[in-house]
C-alpha cells in the first residue's frame, strides 16, 4: 500500500511512520505498539507449537508437522554446535529467540499503511491520518535492548552457576591477564576487571545494536520506495513512472529483505548461545 499524499510530502509521510504510539506510565513514555505487537507475536508463536504439538504424530508427519520439526531440528543442531553442555533450557530458549526475533523482524514485510488504512475505513481519513502504529517492534531499540539485556542476565547467571560467586568475582580480577606474586595481582586487578567489565557490557550492546540497526534502515528504505510510488503530485506521466518504478524496487527489496529478516533472527539466537557457552568456560 502506496504513502498517501499530504501537505507535508515524504519528509512528514516518514516522520508519521517513525512516530510510536505512547502513553505516559507515570513520567516514562511507553511504546505500546512495540510491547502489543511483541506480545501477540509470541502468542501466536507459543499457540502454534503448542497446536502442533498436540496434533503431532509417530507415523507420516503432516506437512504442518514437517515444517516445526525442520525448524526444532535446525535451532537444536545449531546449539549442540556451539553449547556442549545441558541443553534441556538453552535449546527451547534458543528456539524461542529465533522464532520471535524472525516475526518480528517480518512485520516489516507488511504494507505500511494497514493500520491507518483500517483506522480510515472505521472513522475517517483525518483520524486515520494521525493514527500513529509501528509495526515492527525490532526497529524499535527499547525491544531490542530488553532482550538483550535479558540475555546478559543469563550470561552473569550461568557464570555464577558454573564457577560459584567466588569463582566468577575471582575471575573479573585475575583474567585475562594471569600474573603470579600478590604484587603483580594486585597491579593487574584493575585492568583485569576493566577489560572484563568492557567484555561483558559489549555484549547486550552489539546485540541490541545490530539487531536495531539493520531493522530501522530495512523499514526506512520502504518508507523511501512508498514515497517514491505517491509522485501523482508531478504529473500523470512522472507518477505513472514514479509507481511502476516503486512497485519493481519493492518487490526486490522484500525479497533481499527477507533474507535479512531470517538471517538477523539466525545471528541474534547464535551469538545468544555463544555467549552462554563462553560463560561456563573457565579462563
Amino acid at each position: 500500500m502506496s504513502a498517501e499524499p499530504s501537505t507535508g510530502g515524504l519528509t512528514e509521510y516518514i516522520q508519521h511512520h517513525l512516530t510510536h504510539n505512547t502513553a505516559l506510565l507515570g513520567d516514562k513514555g511507553v511504546h505500546w505498539d512495540s510491547i502489543l505487537v511483541s506480545f501477540l507475536l509470541g502468542a501466536l508463536f507459543a499457540g502454534w507449537l503448542f497446536f502442533r504439538a498436540r496434533k503431532a504424530t509417530s507415523g507420516v508427519p503432516s506437512k504442518g508437522q514437517a515444517f516445526v520439526e525442520l525448524i526444532v531440528e535446525f535451532v537444536d543442531g545449531q546449539v549442540k554446535d556451539v553449547f556442549h553442555g545441558d541443553r534441556r533450557f538453552i535449546a527451547p530458549l534458543a528456539l524461542t529467540i529465533f522464532m520471535w526475533v524472525f516475526l518480528m523482524n517480518a512485520m516489516d514485510l507488511l504494507p505500511l499503511d494497514l493500520i491507518g488504512y483500517g483506522v480510515q475505513k472505521l472513522a475517517g481519513h483525518e483520524t486515520a491520518h494521525h493514527t500513529y502504529w509501528r509495526m515492527v517492534p525490532s526497529a524499535d531499540v527499547n525491544t531490542t535492548f530488553a532482550m538483550s539485556i535479558t540475555v546478559f542476565f543469563l550470561v552473569i547467571f550461568y557464570s555464577i552457576k558454573a564457577k560459584g560467586g567466588w569463582g566468577f568475582t575471582k575471575e573479573l580480577f585475575t583474567a585475562p591477564f594471569h600474573a603470579h606474586g600478590t604484587v603483580a595481582k594486585i597491579v593487574l586487578a584493575i585492568p583485569n576487571f576493566f577489560l572484563n567489565l568492557v567484555e561483558y557490557l559489549s555484549k547486550p550492546v552489539s546485540l541490541a545494536m545490530r539487531l536495531f540497526g539493520n531493522m530501522y534502515a530495512g523499514e526506512l528504505v520502504f518508507m523511501l520506495i512508498a514515497g517514491l510510488m505517491s509522485m501523482w503530485s508531478l504529473g500523470a506521466v512522472a507518477g505513472s513512472f514514479g509507481f511502476g518504478m516503486g512497485v519493481l524496487i519493492n518487490a526486490g527489496w522484500s525479497i533481499f529483505h527477507i533474507l535479512i529478516i531470517g538471517l538477523q533472527a539466525f545471528i541474534f539466537m547464535v551469538l545468544t548461545v555463544v555467549y552462554i557457552s563462553m560463560a561456563h568456560e573457565h579462563h
